[in-house]
């Protein structure tokens, strides 16, 4: 496979692929590169919807150009035996991904890193440090996460920081708070129908609505609280 910086043709080419709907895999094969090298080069551009290879040139250009920091220290060793360069791919590939659910980009950003941490746990200053972005965007994706039930607050044991912890019951209040929403949502629906008329095609049509998000929430529910059961259980 090519080896070396990627070109603003290959940047072209990828933005090509992006809009023709091809895979990361397919736009990796056809420019001979390996397919974490196109999937870091998405997300740190913005990802898939926002890929714009005249940007990302320039910017690669300035990265380029940054002194290296000759005295800093190495990175410590990996207990698990991971490279920083694996670490960083695995971090890359998820963070495109949810981005491309339609999570927001530094929502997604701060949920990756958490998720791809050992510990599941990390602190402001950490999360600044590793993401390379300011305190108030990091609030704001936590801020995000948090009504999703993604993620939740905890102290540290000083008692003077706070952590963000993704939990071992995180997909449980998330989809939980899904539920809630949907069954806010069907409420919405109904209030809206009485004032335009259940009899009308709209007050129909949110009515309709409105059963099919009770259906699909108490369906979701009872899902969620046998796995919970079930997991909980055999753990």
């Amino acid at each position: 496979m090519t080896q070396g910086r990627l070109t603003p043709q290959d940047r072209q080419r990828i933005a090509a692929g992006l809009a023709a709907g091809h895979g990361y895999t397919e736009i990796a094969r056809r420019l001979g590169r390996p397919t974490s090298t196109v999937t870091r080069e998405v997300a740190r551009n913005g990802g898939p919807a926002d890929y714009r290879p005249g940007e990302a040139q320039r910017a690669s250009v300035r990265r380029a150009r940054r002194p290296k920091n000759s005295s800093a220290r190495p990175a410590p060793a990996d207990p698990q035996g991971r490279t920083p360069e694996a670490v960083a791919d695995a971090f890359e590939e998820l963070t495109t991904m949810l981005a491309h659910t339609g999570l927001p980009q530094m929502a997604s950003s701060v949920f990756a890193a958490l998720y791809v941490t050992d510990s599941g746990s990390l602190t402001v200053a950490e999360l600044v440090r590793r993401l390379r972005v300011s305190p108030a965007s990091v609030s704001k994706a936590v801020g995000f996460l948090e009504s999703q039930g993604l993620i939740r607050r905890e102290r540290d044991s000083s008692g003077r920081r706070e952590r963000y912890v993704l939990g071992d019951d995180m997909w449980y209040r998330s989809l939980l708070a899904t539920a809630q929403r949907n069954v806010e949502l069907a409420a919405s629906a109904r209030r809206t129908a009485t004032i335009l008329g259940p009899a009308t095609p709209a007050g129909a049509r949110l009515t309709e609505g409105a059963e099919f998000l009770d259906r699909i929430g108490e369906e979701l529910v009872q899902a969620v609280e046998r796995w919970w059961r079930t997991g909980s259980s055999t753990a």
